[in-house]
This record gives C-alpha cells, structure tokens and sequence, in this order.
C-alpha cells in the first residue's frame, strides 16, 4: 500500500476550536503527518492563523482581521489566535500545509518571509488556487507547492511549467485510480481534501492517493493502520 500521508484540516477541530495551537498540537498527537492552516495578515502585517476574514464565526467580533493591529487582535482573542511563528514553533519537526484565503502578492511576500524569518522552510509547503500560488512561486522560487485544482481537465503543461508544483490538491469526490494515474503520470503527487468518512478515506487510499487533509484526524490514523495491517498479512 502506498504511503499516505495524514494532514489534518486547521489541526484537529473535533477536538478543539480550528487554527489554534491546542488543535495543532491534538492533530500531531493523534498522529498526523503535517497540519493545515489558514494565513492571513493583521492591519500591522503580522500573520496570523484564520480561515474567515472577520472574527464573526470563530471568535464573536464582527471585524475584519484586515482592520485589527496585532495587539488588538491579542486583546480580542486573549492571545489564542496564534502567530504563523507560534505554529511553527508549536509544531516542532512536524509540517505545516498554508493555506493564504484571501492574499495577494503583498500578503504572500510577507508569510513566505516569515516562514524564512523562522527557519522553517524545508517544512512549510502551500496550497490554494491558481493566483496564490502564482504569488508564492514568485516569492520564493523554491517554495513546495500543492496546487489546488477544482476541474477533472488536467492542468495545462505550461501552467505546471511555471509553477512547478510537487502536488495536485483535489476535493475528495473528484479523485478516481484513473486521475491517480494521470497525475503520477505527469510525475506529480495527489493529494485530496476535506475527507471525514471511513469509506470516503479508504476509497481514497484505494485509489492511489498520496495525502489525505481531513477534520477527524483520529479517524483517519486508524483507518490507515488498520489497513497497512490488512495488507501485511
């Protein structure tokens, strides 16, 4: 059986509340190869870990994290919205998959510069959509990238060319052994996303996938283990 490797979506959000450090840290202790989160810039241009562009969902507070100082948002939140840095450092040896909702050339430039600022770069890797990700090669050239693709028309070769991408990153129901093929064909990894159900996780690793992001990280280690041991036998 192919190795998979367990992302957990926003750390371990069953467990406790989505892009903070106790979610990150629950998501590696139930085993999870890397964690997802979501980037975004404070109005002093801190990054930050939030999917919403307000606190509305999460935290209460109608604004926009856009119109917050860093302090403010401390203040806010009582210091539980972490830094990138405060992740990355949380995390330990374990890799960390950004996500930037919402960024432009401005805002890439500065999460890239802060993953180099921590020293963290050989275990940082990217995902989002065409435009992020354009932004992220350009500010920084060796960056690892998972393109976000939202179509079962493959990429086109110039494209890939560009960017350069290590993953293709799917949403679960698209992914097929065929676009497995396909994808480790074009010399590229397969990576899906937000998988939650033990069938949906074994079809998965039966197809061919090589990472797995999900909400039920503890799910997912399970199901893995308990198929490796099924194929041992």
């Amino acid at each position: 059986m192919r190795t998979v490797t367990l992302v957990g979506h926003r750390g371990d959000p069953y467990v406790a509340r989505e892009n903070t450090l106790p979610s990150l840290l629950a998501a590696v202790e139930r085993g999870a190869d890397a964690v997802e989160v979501d980037v975004r810039l404070t109005r002093d241009g801190v990054p930050v870990l939030l999917h919403d562009d307000t606190l509305k969902r999460l935290w209460g507070d109608d604004r926009p994290l856009a119109r917050l100082s860093h302090a403010e948002l401390t203040e806010l939140t009582r210091g539980r919205v972490p830094t990138l840095h405060e992740a990355l450092t949380a995390v330990g040896g374990h890799r960390l998959m950004l996500d930037l909702p919402g960024a432009d050339e401005s805002s890439v430039r500065a999460v890239a510069g802060a993953v180099r600022d921590s020293g963290a770069a050989d275990r940082v890797y990217y995902c989002g959509g065409l435009a992020a990700m354009v932004a992220v090669r350009a500010a920084d050239p060796g960056a690892e990238i998972a393109l976000t693709w939202t179509t079962l028309a493959p990429p086109r070769p110039v494209l890939l060319d560009v960017l350069r991408p290590r993953w293709l990153n799917y949403r679960f129901g698209l992914v097929s052994q065929e676009l497995a093929d396909r994808v480790h064909a074009d010399g590229l990894l397969l990576s899906a996303w937000t998988a939650d159900t033990r069938r949906t996780m074994r079809r998965l690793v039966r197809g061919g996938v090589d990472s797995i992001t999900t909400n039920r990280v503890g799910t997912l280690a399970a199901v893995l283990r308990t198929m490796q041991a099924s194929k041992s036998r």
